[in-house]
């Protein structure tokens, strides 16, 4: 079994973590680390066999071999905000207004210093190749499978995706679907839009790293930190980022950084830290 060979600084809220880096905790000065390029990726899917689809759409950066992402609102991101990434520094982009940016900026420079590998604690799982149903259905398999052994009680789901709706529903688990956008799952069930009023009534949160870019996440870690209930984190958005509140009120993080799944039908690998082993 292998764990993390360099001891991570405490933290217990994002705006301490930004700080932590800010100030050479993790290494190399932010001010010295100058962003290359910087990118937006936008999809529109919609399954055979599904009744509806989504969009996505990520806003990337890129640093020396590292990509950090963060996940917005499909045409919510300014056209001036690639142009306000590119040459600019780590340290700069921290403070920049926009939350998605800061975001994707902690990601790419935790990305570069702290690489999902063995040696900082993660589980490489691989995905196989197939149509982008197949690999989300693998990939809900994984991430489900970072749950507690059989829970009794509800998983509050943070961020719908009716793959992983559809691996608890094959495990037996009950669940609460939530989402800002609302609206009804595959099967029906209406869409919770306040997460934080859902928590008492539920054992177990399973939520989407989305969290970090919209700023939903501080409320679920501090509630998971108080509580003890166990908070598994599935993350394109901040894949860096949350693996670094593991023992702060992360119990689990299923870590996929740029390139996610549905860019293409060859194989790839995610990576696990905590949970089930």
């Amino acid at each position: 079994m292998s764990g993390p060979a360099l001891r991570e600084p405490a933290v217990r809220t994002v705006d301490q973590l930004t700080e932590c880096v800010r100030t050479g905790g993790y290494g190399p000065d932010p001010a010295e680390e100058r962003i290359a390029l910087a990118f937006t990726t936008a999809q529109a899917v919609r399954h055979e066999g599904r009744a509806g689809g989504y969009r996505n759409e990520v806003l990337s950066l890129r640093l020396a071999g590292a990509v950090g992402s963060c996940a917005v609102e499909p045409g919510a991101l300014p056209a001036t905000a690639l142009d306000d990434c590119v040459g600019a520094t780590v340290a700069d982009l921290l403070r920049h207004p926009l939350l998605p940016v800061r975001i994707a900026a902690l990601d790419v420079y935790l990305t570069h210093v702290r690489p999902h590998t063995p040696d900082h604690g993660a589980r490489p799982y691989a995905l196989p190749a197939g149509t982008s149903l197949q690999r989300s259905r693998a990939r809900a398999r994984a991430v489900v499978g970072l749950l507690p052994p059989a829970p009794t009680g509800r998983v509050l789901v943070i961020g719908v995706v009716n793959s992983l709706l559809e691996a608890l529903r094959e495990r037996g688990i009950r669940y609460v679907p939530c989402d800002l956008k609302g609206g009804a799952t595959e099967w029906g069930e209406p869409v919770r839009t306040d997460a934080v009023a859902e928590l008492e009534s539920c054992e177990v949160v399973l939520a989407s790293g989305m969290t970090l870019g919209n700023g939903t996440f501080q409320s679920l870690l501090d509630q998971a930190a108080a509580t003890g209930k166990p908070l598994v984190m599935f993350a394109q958005t901040g894949s860096a980022v949350l693996p670094r509140f593991l023992g702060a009120g992360v119990s689990a993080v299923s870590a996929e950084p740029y390139p996610f799944f549905w860019l293409d039908g060859g194989p790839s690998v995610i990576h696990r830290y905590g949970g089930t082993r």
